[in-house]
């Protein structure tokens, strides 16, 4: 008791004239009480409450630059190659074309067909166009992600850059994923003050509406990819569909190997867990804080298990980003160091609200408010075609209704593939491609399966956007994929642009090869522990046929004039 500053003597008082004993326990308890109350303020004061969204804010803008910078390394590494003056599917030949369809200026008609900043730039360069807008954003998307500050300008900046990259990407940038990082990149400006650099800007409160429209963008997107696989493979809905997915999937990765031949009965497992996590879980969004925060954790931990699972790109990455802004300041304050300045100022904000010390709105704030009212009306409006295209048993996935991608549809692997085909890409330099003796060499690419020794790649989030596009070229023919004999051709002249794309070149030092064809084998996982694995080979295939037959530079001159492309310079020795 003396701890407590609680006495042990016997008090007496009168009451109705009797002197009557006092418990001391009485006296303690109420000084306990006291105390105890005294102690619960003081954690309070020390631990960040529920329901303000401070700590959210830095974590949610942290990993939307994260995602950028992955997205602008991977536009510096191959849009020269891809799109640019050399490139396999040049963007200033795509601006021309947009600039010819629209009346042949630059104005209203074009940027609204074609929205980039590349419009207002020199085209004498353009690959030093390409390498500024990701060098930029590079250096932008670093910083956010470094300090945890970012306003306005620097969100819509990069924005803007991504968005110019995406609109002449064409093929090339073509995936769900550029859509889904230019809406979430879109919603994070508005989390954001107009100039101010701070993690904790004290006159610009998250605003609620701001959370609440990446909780809808993460709804959105699980709904859409559960829906379309519902609608589409009947594997999904017979359960059988991971019994494929792992081996078929466009770059798997070495834990793919092993997870495929995972039993029966955990296949089917994970088909239903699939269904219950993008059909059930994401309306526990609505279901007030706590399931908020349940639909949240699983939404990340099924991520979680697709990265570790496959080469997705940076998709499951960035579909990380809307799940956390179902988390509050409370359950993300583990994140941050314990008296570290963003905790500090979020619990000096949290005392000051309590303490009714709340500053007065200035007319910034109050601007802002409408701002942000304003933004849930536009997603709102926005939402509408989504919603229907939804619910409608044709639903299409990874699609924009509006031209600046800001509220879009969403969906993934609506039907699997049952078994995996390549395309592999072999060169001679014999000058009879129908010699029997001829020796045809093989080409490497960076990541997809070629060399059935080679062990499976791991670079996710980094996506190499040839070794997809390869993916989808497999099971079509070269007729609908033309770019296929594009590549051939670069590849007889040995062209280093296109060459920096693949992993192995067989004629590196030699001449170039007087042919190349591509031959179409279907792919399939060695059974672990079997002779083959014993071997070193982690895939077994078989050849189906020729996916294009053997091409030689002179034999593609009409076809390459046909199209408009530059003709590969030819040898003098083969003239």
């Amino acid at each position: 008791h003396a701890a407590s500053g609680c006495t042990s003597t016997v008090r007496r008082r009168r009451v109705d004239g009797r002197k009557t004993e006092t418990d001391s326990a009485d006296s303690c308890r109420e000084n306990g009480a006291d105390s105890s109350r005294d102690t619960d303020t003081e954690k309070r004061r020390e631990s960040v409450q529920t329901g303000t969204f401070w700590l959210t804010r830095i974590v949610l803008l942290r990993s939307v630059a994260f995602i950028y910078l992955v997205a602008f390394s991977v536009a510096y590494n191959q849009n020269k190659q891809l799109i640019g003056e050399h490139g396999l599917m040049p963007c200033k030949s795509y601006l021309n074309s947009v600039k010819r369809y629209v009346g042949g200026k630059v104005g209203m008609a074009a940027l609204a067909y074609t929205p980039s900043i590349l419009w207002f730039l020199d085209w004498d360069d353009m690959d030093a166009n390409l390498d500024g807008i990701a060098l930029v954003g590079m250096a932008l998307s670093a910083f956010v992600l470094v300090t945890g500050m970012a306003n306005m300008v620097i969100m819509v900046t990069l924005w803007v850059l991504y968005h110019s990259l995406v609109n002449v990407g064409q093929l090339w940038y073509s995936f769900g994923w550029e859509s889904q990082l230019l809406e979430t990149g879109f919603l994070a400006i508005f989390l954001c003050p107009v100039w101010t650099l701070s993690q904790v800007p004290r006159r610009c409160p998250p605003s609620l509406t701001c959370i609440w429209t990446f909780r809808w963008l993460i709804v959105r997107i699980m709904l859409g990819a559960g829906l379309i696989k519902i609608r589409g493979d009947k594997c999904w809905r017979d359960l059988t569909c991971m019994d494929y997915h792992y081996e078929t999937q466009p770059v798997p990765n070495p834990l793919s190997y092993y997870m495929h031949r995972s039993p029966w009965w955990f296949h089917r497992f994970e088909t239903l867990s699939n269904h219950f996590i993008e059909l059930i879980v994401p309306f526990f969004t609505f279901l007030g804080r706590r399931m908020c925060m349940v639909n949240g954790a699983i939404q990340i931990l099924f991520q979680v298990v697709l990265i570790v699972s496959g080469n997705l790109s940076f998709l499951n990455w960035l579909t990380i980003v809307p799940s956390l802004a179902c988390f509050d300041d409370a359950s993300l304050s583990f994140m941050f160091r314990s008296g570290g300045g963003a905790k500090k100022a979020v619990l000096e904000i949290q005392n000051e609200d309590a303490a009714g010390r709340t500053p007065k709105p200035t007319k910034g704030m109050l601007i802002r408010r409408v701002v942000n009212i304003s933004l849930g009306i536009l997603i709102g409006f926005l939402s509408i075609p989504v919603v229907m295209n939804l619910i409608s048993s044709r639903q299409v996935m990874n699609t924009s209704f509006d031209p600046l991608r800001i509220v879009n549809t969403y969906g993934a692997f609506g039907s699997i593939t049952k078994e995996r085909t390549e395309v592999i890409f072999q060169g001679t330099l014999n000058p009879d491609p129908k010699d029997p003796e001829a020796v045809w060499e093989e080409y490497q690419f960076q990541c997809k399966p070629g060399d059935i020794y080679r062990r499976p790649c791991l670079i996710s989030p980094y996506h190499y956007r040839l070794d997809w596009l390869m993916w989808f070229a497999a099971f079509q023919t070269y007729e609908q994929s033309e770019w296929v004999i594009h590549i051939a051709g670069r590849l007889l002249s040995n062209d280093s642009t296109v060459l920096s794309l693949l992993d192995h070149n067989p004629f590196q030092g030699r001449d170039p090869p007087r042919w190349v064809r591509g031959e179409h084998f279907r792919y399939k996982f060695s059974p672990p522990g079997s002779a083959s694995a014993a071997q070193g080979k982690w895939w077994l295939r078989k050849r189906i046929g020729a996916y294009f037959p053997p091409v030689d530079l002179e034999g593609l001159r009409g076809y390459f004039q046909s199209r408009n492309w530059p003709h590969p310079h030819i040898p003098p020795n083969r003239s």
